[in-house]
Formats: structure tokens, C-alpha cells, sequence
């Protein structure tokens, strides 16, 4: 079968190879992959510039849903046929703190689908039962590709953020993850500030349809000025920065109100200057997101099938993957806001 595979460290060293047909092992499941999504991460591993483990060759992609096509031994609670997604850590060593906490996403040892684990950009992948989730009836195949990411704003925003009805909340970054953190806040209660630049214009009318009380472009209006006069002049109760832009993580730190709360969701390019005092001399709480656990994929694949948030209007293309070439550069160029790749024979 094709598959894209990072075959080697460095900058690129990604093509579409003939790879042997995978054959499940004990208490995995083979998937037929219907869909899956493009990552920023996909594109920080073609550049060779992310902090988590690969271990090339790799096929790559980890954001998918398809349909169980096989089982190994053991395998108790996925049948051939099921519709399903799949959670991204496929080992982690079950012994260290974080393990035994149940934040595997945070086990320092852990590998991950489509960076050390073959991934979903291929006609077939296996898995283990357990990283298994059954898709809801009403969840369509390219909704469902998409549940990794909506885990990951689920993990970020409702489960490590405190939020409440009536906060208001500014984010930065209209790409997908920030889109997907907006509907997030808004079926908290919150009210909700996007943050953009002018290459954002047609991604932040998009947050205007999906609820943002108010759109900024950072570039041509004033972003503290515009948020102080929806909180007194006491700023932003929360801050969630998915650009992983330098500008805008400065912009939230000044942003943020004085006791208020600060969540790292995007991830940088590489170290910058920050006034990183700001944090003691305001008392904010800071955190950051990584991945998802458990929890965030049920929580995820609810508000899907309620209908709460909505993946699948977030995808402007659909490629097969013999045009993922194609689908990266869109996606580097913002020509695009989320591409599915479908597999080919």
C-alpha cells in the first residue's frame, strides 16, 4: 500500500512510499482509514522542528477515523465493521508518576502516532484496542478525524482551565485549534475575543459565525483597548494563546487581568524574549496543554454527537493523499484551514 513516511531526520525526507500492508498483533485492531486530517505538527515534522520523539521511518499522521477491518488476539470490544477514531499515545510505560496519575499524554517516554508509531496516512493502520473509540452514529467520518484535535482544545480549555458563564476570554490564533477553543468557550458561557492578523481576515469572519463576540485584528486595532473596554480596564479573565506566535503570547500576558489565567495551546518555532516577571507581578496562572488523555476523547466525541461543536465545517479541502504535497503547502500558507487527506490503494 502508499503510504507518507518520514524516512529520515532532517529537514524533509518525507515521500509517498509502497509499505508492507500492516497485520494486527495481539490486542490490536486494523483500521481502514476513511479519513484523515492534516496537523501544524505534520508540518513541524516534515521541518524537523518539534520537541517530541520520531523515530524514523515513520508513516506519518495521527488525526483519522476509519473502519475496523481486522483484530488480533484479545481483542474484546471493537468488532470488524465498527466505525471508530483513535487516541494519539500508543505506548506509555505505565510506571512513572504521570502514568499512574492517568496523564499518559504527559509520560516522558511515551510514543505517539505518526511520530514513533506508524500513523493513519496510508489506506491501513493498526492500533491497540485500548487507544480505540467508537464513533457516535452521527458523527460523519471527517468529523470524526477531526476528534483528536477537538481533544486536545477539550484537555486545554475544560479540563485544565477554570472558565465560568461570564468570563471573557480572548484568543489568539484563528486557525483550527482556535476555532475549535472559541465554540469551547461559548458552550461554557463565556464570552468569547479572537485574535488575528490580516492574513486571519477570512478565518476571524469565520469565529464571527461560530459565535466571537468580538474579532480583533491585531494589526490594525488596538487589542487592549478594545478588550479593556469590555472588562473596565481590568482585562481579560482568561487567556488561551493557540498562534504559538511570540507577539501573541506577549500579547497575553499584558492582556490577561491581574490574578487571571494564561493556557499555552500552540506550540513556537523555537525560543524568544518574554517578560516572563509579568507572571509574579500580576499573580497569573499559568499552564500549558499538551495532547489529550482519556477523558478529553469522551468528553470530545459528547459534545460531537450533541452537536455542541462542529469539526467538519472547519475543512476547506479534501485531498487525496498523493496531493499531500499540495496539502502542505496550503496549510503552511494559510490558503487553506484544515485538509483531510484520503488514502489511496
Amino acid at each position: 500500500m502508499k503510504a507518507l513516511v518520514k524516512y529520515a531526520s532532517g529537514e524533509g525526507n518525507v515521500d509517498l512510499l509502497d509499505v508492507a500492508e500492516p497485520v494486527p498483533g495481539p490486542g490490536q485492531v486494523k483500521i481502514e482509514v476513511k479519513a484523515a486530517g492534516v496537523c501544524g505538527s505534520d508540518l513541524h515534522i516534515y521541518h524537523d522542528e518539534i520537541a517530541i520523539a520520531i523515530e524514523p521511518p515513520v508513516i506519518m499522521g495521527h488525526e483519522f477515523s476509519g473502519v475496523v477491518a481486522g483484530t488480533g488476539s484479545g481483542v474484546q470490544d471493537v468488532r470488524v465493521g465498527d466505525r471508530v477514531t483513535c487516541e494519539t499515545t500508543a505506548w506509555s510505560c505505565g510506571r512513572c508518576l504521570q502514568c499512574r496519575l492517568g496523564h499518559h499524554n504527559m509520560c516522558a517516554n511515551r510514543k505517539v502516532v505518526g511520530y514513533a508509531v506508524d500513523g493513519c496516512f496510508a489506506r491501513y493502520c493498526v492500533a491497540n484496542e485500548h487507544q480505540v473509540h467508537l464513533l457516535p452514529d452521527n458523527v460523519s467520518f471527517v468529523a470524526g478525524a477531526l476528534t483528536e484535535p477537538l481533544a486536545c482544545c477539550v484537555h486545554a480549555v475544560l479540563e485544565l482551565t477554570t472558565i465560568s458563564t461570564g468570563d471573557v476570554v480572548v484568543i489568539t490564533g484563528p486557525g483550527s485549534i482556535g476555532l475549535l477553543c472559541l465554540q469551547l468557550v461559548k458552550a461554557s458561557g463565556a464570552l468569547a475575543v479572537m485574535c488575528g492578523t490580516s492574513r486571519d481576515a477570512e478565518r476571524l469572519q469565520l469565529a464571527r459565525g461560530f459565535g466571537a463576540d468580538l474579532i480583533v485584528n491585531v494589526e490594525a486595532e488596538d487589542a487592549l483597548d478594545l478588550v479593556g473596554g469590555l472588562t473596565a480596564s481590568q482585562g481579560a479573565d482568561l487567556f488561551l494563546e493557540c498562534a504559538g506566535a511570540p507577539s501573541a503570547a506577549r500579547l497575553g500576558l499584558e492582556i490577561t487581568r491581574r490574578g487571571g489565567q494564561y493556557t499555552q495551546v500552540g506550540l513556537f518555532p523555537g525560543p524568544f524574549e518574554l517578560g516572563f516577571d509579568t507572571i509574579a507581578y500580576k499573580e497569573l496562572r499559568v499552564t500549558g496543554s499538551l495532547g489529550q488523555r482519556r477523558t478529553s476523547w469522551d468528553r470530545a466525541l459528547a459534545l460531537l454527537s450533541q452537536g455542541r461543536v462542529d469539526t467538519e465545517c472547519l475543512v476547506s479541502r479534501t485531498l487525496p493523499l498523493t496531493q499531500w504535497r499540495e496539502a502542505f503547502r496550503l496549510f503552511e500558507e494559510k490558503e487553506a484551514l484544515k485538509i483531510v487527506l484520503e488514502p489511496v490503494g
